[in-house]
């Protein structure tokens, strides 16, 4: 598989894109070309880290292609994802005089991705974006499906939009460079797609742990490609998240509330994995999992440097946090639990005791202090 189409033709939620595999970067002006695009201008917009890394090389590649590219660059982290940064991307485009028919391209991982296309849906009324993501994260993740946006006031994505992409292109070149912390991270997010939907590659995941930590190319290029299938099927039977799309949160109700108390010190495939040990948790106490799928589920984070537990928050504080998500619905959260591995649901009878007990059994303090 060297590419896969991302289309939904329903009229209220229509989109159609290429999500390409490639080597490397040599081949971005080809696919962007074959779009045929009407923009004079583009805008890379990428953030301190991954500038250094690659910028001069897509630059390169897409000078040939337009009147003018210019880039916005913004400083590296997660508290940079917000509207402040939102606001100077814009200004940017004014004065370099954009038009509606001019293009972004989000070179980085998830935060350029969410903030690069919240600008694009929100900058008159909606302009093109394409996805260039440099992250494992942002691979098997957050630069497919058109989930746009930024944090408020370390509020999780709370301000968004759909708006999907023309195209995206992942240069398989890029997992070379990636720091360890964040290979992990991406792979919280691989291991929850197999959870959701696919017991099968799930078991395939886990009996390739060795290669895929070793970052064969063949083996991360099959993981990667199948975790964008899984989220293509969901996305298109559901594009707005009105129902089956929310299994997707597997393990961010938690998770978000533990990122946003570290305050983003912990990495979002790192929360999420917290978020899924403690969803799994909830299940395996209903009666859905069995202890052995259970604790499988736990102990394969360790295989892939992923952690089981936090420490230096209050249980009751994380609680509080997961009220003020925005998967929350008539006061009620939306809970996504496994009835086995491999299918997930979204459940709205969790109660805050059985969330605070899953809290609780992730805690290394509490485990620390028995």
């Amino acid at each position: 598989m060297k590419s896969l189409l991302v289309k939904q033709e329903r009229p209220e939620a229509a989109f159609s894109y290429e999500i390409v595999w490639k080597d490397s970067f040599s081949e971005l002006g080809a696919e962007v070309k074959k779009l045929q695009l009407p923009s004079k201008k583009a805008c890379i917009v990428t953030d301190s880290n991954v500038a250094e890394l690659y910028l001069e090389r897509v630059r390169q590649e897409l000078e040939p292609l337009f009147e003018k590219v210019t880039v916005f660059l913004f400083p590296a982290g997660e508290e940079n994802k917000n509207l402040l940064t939102v606001q100077q991307l814009y200004t940017h485009l004014i004065e370099e005089k954009f038009e509606r028919k001019d293009i972004l391209f989000a070179l980085g991982g998830g935060v350029t991705g969410d903030l690069t296309g919240y600008g694009a849906a929100t900058y008159l009324r909606g302009i093109d974006f394409i996805q260039i993501p440099t992250t494992l994260l942002a691979q098997v993740d957050s630069s497919i499906g058109g989930k746009t946006g930024v944090d408020f006031d370390q509020y999780k994505n709370m301000v968004g939009a759909f708006h999907h992409p023309r195209l995206v292109y992942m240069s398989m070149s890029v997992l070379k460079t990636l720091p360890d912390e964040q290979f992990a991270c991406g792979m919280g997010e691989v291991l929850k797609t197999g959870l959701i939907r696919d017991e099968k590659f799930y078991d395939w995941t886990i009996n390739h742990m060795s290669a895929i930590m070793e970052r064969i190319p063949a083996v991360l290029a099959k993981m990667i490609q199948k975790c964008c299938d899984i989220k293509r099927m969901v996305v298109e039977r559901d594009p707005k998240e009105q129902g089956e799309r929310a299994v997707l949160n597997l393990g961010h109700t938690v998770g978000h509330a533990i990122e946003k108390l570290k305050e983003f010190q912990l990495g979002h495939g790192q929360c999420v994995a917290l978020g899924t040990v403690a969803a799994a948790y909830i299940s395996f106490r209903r009666g859905y999992l069995s202890a052995e799928e259970f604790y499988e589920i736990r102990d394969m984070n360790v295989g892939f440097d992923l952690p089981i537990t936090f420490t230096g928050l209050d249980p009751e504080e994380i609680l509080a946090a997961t009220k003020s998500d925005k998967k929350m619905e008539n006061g009620a959260i939306k809970f996504i639990l496994l009835e086995s591995p491999g299918h997930a649901i979204v459940d709205r009878t969790v109660t805050d005791q059985e969330i605070l007990e899953a809290i609780n059994f992730i805690n290394g303090d509490r485990i620390d202090e028995e």
